[in-house]
């Protein structure tokens, strides 16, 4: 490659779109606290019942409104509840045709809370992780080994990625199985990860790795799974914009001073 192309233009992020997850994880709990701290007023017998089950709810729904510094700090325990809340209803949006709105939305909602998180105070050390099915199936480009190799032949998008790392230094991996993109992260020690993939992943990958904060975009499926597979490269060029302190451009080299 002789020289980086023209990056393609990027916006703001988008919205997140979380509402489901968020009336199901916060309003089922708060739900039942309302009809125990009723059903307390009433049954005068059971009273002390009904007050811890109506504490208990609100409990339980309390994580969802920490914000912040507090949400850094609680972040591991509030993915693992999170995570517990989406692998429970799972099944049920499953059998509702609703699986992947409901994965959304779930990853939609942890989107927005890191952006929160990030938004006056940037990650240092980012990485970014993407699956190896967004080159070309038929491409025989190493990219694995060295992105570098890509043809930059405009067919896929890893050659606009390839630019956009280049140019801004990003440290990033492309991977061809999710293993090996936890054993990556966990060996680099991010503070923030940027993940792409298809939905079930994204889902299982902020379940793995709950103690590191993770802001995901899902992949495109125009061919099925794992085949020719596509996201937003200016989507992921505005995460990093956003959320990512940039790095400082290399020092310039001194030449050499012969002595006499």
């Amino acid at each position: 490659m002789s020289e980086i192309r023209a990056l393609p233009a990027y916006g703001p992020l988008p919205r997140e779109r979380y509402g489901v997850f968020l009336a199901v994880r916060r309003g089922i709990p708060l739900g039942v606290a309302a009809m125990a701290f009723l059903a307390a007023a009433f049954h005068l017998e059971g009273r002390g019942w009904w007050m811890l089950a109506g504490v208990a709810g609100i409990a339980v729904a309390w994580p969802t409104f920490l914000r912040g510094e507090a949400y850094r700090r609680s972040r591991t325990a509030i993915m693992r509840w999170d995570g517990l809340w989406a692998r429970a209803i799972r099944p049920l949006a499953r059998w509702l045709g609703q699986e992947d709105a409901w994965i959304l939305s779930f990853c939609g909602w942890h989107n927005h809370r890191v952006r929160e998180a990030f938004m006056h105070r940037k990650a240092r050390r980012a990485l970014i992780l993407l699956p190896h099915c967004i080159q070309l199936a038929r491409c025989k480009a190493g990219i694995l080994d060295d992105l570098q190799a890509c043809y930059d032949c405009g067919k896929c998008p890893v050659g606009d990625y390839m630019n956009a790392a280049i140019a801004s230094r990003w440290e990033g991996r492309i991977t061809n199985r999710s293993h090996k993109a936890y054993r990556e992260a966990r060996e680099y020690r991010p503070d923030l990860i940027v993940a792409v993939s298809c939905t079930d992943r994204l889902l299982k990958g902020l379940i793995k790795l709950p103690e590191t904060p993770s802001y995901v975009i899902p992949l495109t499926l125009p061919h099925g799974m794992c085949v020719d597979t596509d996201f937003s490269v200016p989507h992921l060029m505005a995460a990093m914009e956003t959320l990512v302190q940039p790095l400082a451009p290399p020092a310039k080299v001194q030449p050499l001073v012969r002595e006499a």
